[in-house]
């Protein structure tokens, strides 16, 4: 933020102060690292190393394979309970007590486990210390600096998406670590008030929406598409977070009916009409395209890689900007944010919060899995409850109520909207967390807001969010990772490698043997025995000819080695 804040003519001298990351902020200091992986011993895991610093970078700046520099998609990372403990202290995952600042030094190590475990390419995981500039995503720079925006906002859990969404919902995750179907003691929906059941049953009832983007949805075989109608929000609801909680099933039964609830999940074109219209809810939702690759998420296979940019593009087109420019804007708040953080390093830790009072630590770790907190005695205490915060996610206050240029400095995570709501409209806390806004007005998000001189009462005309970048996430051979030895096997017979890693490698199925080795220090040596009745007539291929034994220095700077052993009768 403060580099395109220098840029804009607003300095943290005026007043508005960031917390970014420490290369940026004034005083400045020095960039931070946390340790990398052992690159003699990293062709099957990632031990980690303090010896190999791994900085914090700009994707923007990374000089590719390629030859072309930046890119604007990267391999996923994994913000789940175990890594999300692993990043606060890989020494001390289950902390007891919390320490107070923790180290954050496992952002490296959990990416690289997350690349093993979904055969992506940097499994090293130096993309963990990666950020995103201005030049990348301009368009959220324009508004989170024009509008508020916080450097103190939290996910409610260090967890993944499916769990930070039980408590954006319901303030609780009713004792799940992980979603529905997984873990122990875990495959049926929650039981919890959610903000729209609240809302419902107000008295009179509060309207409320969920928008849905039908993009590449079915049910039953059937696409979802922009209809109005029952049959369509049936299809909806299914990519809708409100079917982990049961009263998904009441909406669903509610169909027909009056007040027919199954039309409250609505598609995302009639959020564009209800703004138009004037006729927006008085609370909605609006879920992310997840299924049209359009919210942001790292991608998942390098073969469907997901640009951020596209994501920034159709927020601004298809959320922001229908908003501002329709009669709507007048008297709305749109909160615009995320679910968690996805794994990038952050040098803030997670923060004590209040428990929920239902279910205070996880009932579906499993110990068979060395999940965190399995330990004895470990569950209730230190990081073990759910008295913690997530890391820091992105937020924008977009209002014409927001104030202008301003960042809270205050801690909140995102059940402090519910509590927004429960105020405005007179209904009680869903639990002990998001009472812990409702209850407090110091914290309450009513600092985001100018009730009185309405700053944005015309709405600034940010830029089209830029969709020129790079889209590749290919490894720059800086990041040292290991090389990919590759073997075929023409014939009959077999060919073994020393160190191990390709274990008789023949012919049969007619598929290539390969095998990682570590980036640096490792000489590979291949050994041809020829079947019976053949005979080994050579090699080809990473400087190997002959009949003998064939050897290969392995080196990061040359990602991938090929070589064929040919058999003759």
């Amino acid at each position: 933020m403060l580099p395109y804040w220098a840029q804009i003519g607003l300095h943290q001298t005026d007043g508005v102060t960031f917390d970014g990351l420490p290369q940026f902020n004034t005083p400045a200091g020095p960039a931070p690292s946390v340790p990398g992986c052992n690159l003699t011993d990293n062709a099957d895991s990632c031990t980690p190393d303090p010896t190999n610093p791994i900085t914090s970078f700009s994707f923007d700046t990374l000089v590719l394979p390629s030859g072309k520099t930046g890119t604007v998609c990267e391999e996923n990372q994994s913000p789940f309970w175990n890594e999300a403990h692993n990043n606060w202290d890989y020494s001390n995952p289950a902390d007891q007590p919390a320490e107070n600042p923790p180290p954050l030094n496992g952002f490296v190590i959990t990416a690289a486990y997350d690349a093993r475990s979904n055969d992506f390419m940097d499994v090293n995981g130096v993309r963990g210390m990666g950020y995103y500039e201005n030049p990348d995503l301009n368009f959220y720079y324009f508004m989170a600096s024009n509008f508020a925006t916080s450097d103190r906002w939290f996910s409610p859990l260090m967890d993944r998406t499916q769990v930070n969404r039980m408590y954006l919902l319901a303030a609780t995750s009713q004792g799940h670590a992980y979603p529905i179907g997984q873990g122990l003691n875990n495959t049926t929906q929650l039981t919890a008030k959610t903000i729209f059941e609240a809302l419902q049953n107000a008295n009179p009832p509060i309207s409320w929406k969920i928008y849905v983007n039908p993009q590449n949805l079915s049910y039953n075989g059937v696409a979802c598409n922009d209809d109005i109608s029952d049959a369509n929000s049936l299809c909806l609801i299914q990519a809708s977070y409100i079917n982990m909680f049961d009263y998904e099933e009441t909406i669903i039964n509610r169909a027909g009916k009056t007040p027919d609830l199954l039309l409250n999940i609505a598609p995302l074109s009639e959020f564009q009409s209800d703004a138009a219209n004037g006729t927006l809810p008085q609370f909605a939702l609006i879920e992310p395209a997840s299924s049209a690759g359009l919210d942001e998420h790292p991608s998942d296979a390098d073969g469907s890689p997901v640009n951020v940019q596209d994501g920034a593009y159709y927020v601004q087109k298809q959320i922001v900007e229908p908003l501002m420019q329709s009669p709507s804007w007048s008297d709305s708040a749109l909160i615009f944010t995320y679910d968690e953080a996805g794994g990038l390093y952050d040098h803030v830790p997670p923060q004590a919060a209040a428990l929920p009072g239902d279910v205070n630590s996880p009932i579906d770790l499993d110990p068979s899995l060395n999940d965190i907190c399995t330990g004895p005695g470990q569950l209730g205490n230190g990081t073990c409850t759910f008295g913690w915060t997530g890391y820091r996610i992105p937020l924008i206050v977009i209002s014409p109520y927001s104030k202008m240029n301003f960042v809270s400095h205050t801690v909140r995570d995102t059940t402090a909207v519910l509590a927004m709501v429960e105020s405005r409209f007179g209904i009680a806390p869903l639990t002990g967390r998001d009472a812990s806004y409702y209850n407090n007005p110091a914290n309450s998000m009513d600092e985001f807001f100018d009730y009185l001189n309405k700053p944005w009462a015309t709405p600034p005309t940010p830029q089209p969010q830029s969709k020129a970048g790079n889209c590749d996430q290919t490894p720059p051979l800086a990041w040292k990772e290991p090389p990919t030895l590759t073997l075929t096997v023409s014939g009959g017979g077999s060919v073994t490698s020393t160190p191990a890693g390709i274990n008789a490698c023949t012919s049969t199925g007619g598929a290539a043997c390969s095998s990682r080795f570590p980036s640096v220090g490792t000489t590979v040596t291949l050994t041809a025995t020829p079947a019976s009745g053949s005979v080994f007539t050579g090699w080809s291929g990473a400087n190997c000819s002959g009949t003998g034994t064939c050897s290969i220095p392995m080196t990061y700077l040359v990602p991938t080695e090929t070589v064929t052993a040919t058999f003759t009768p």
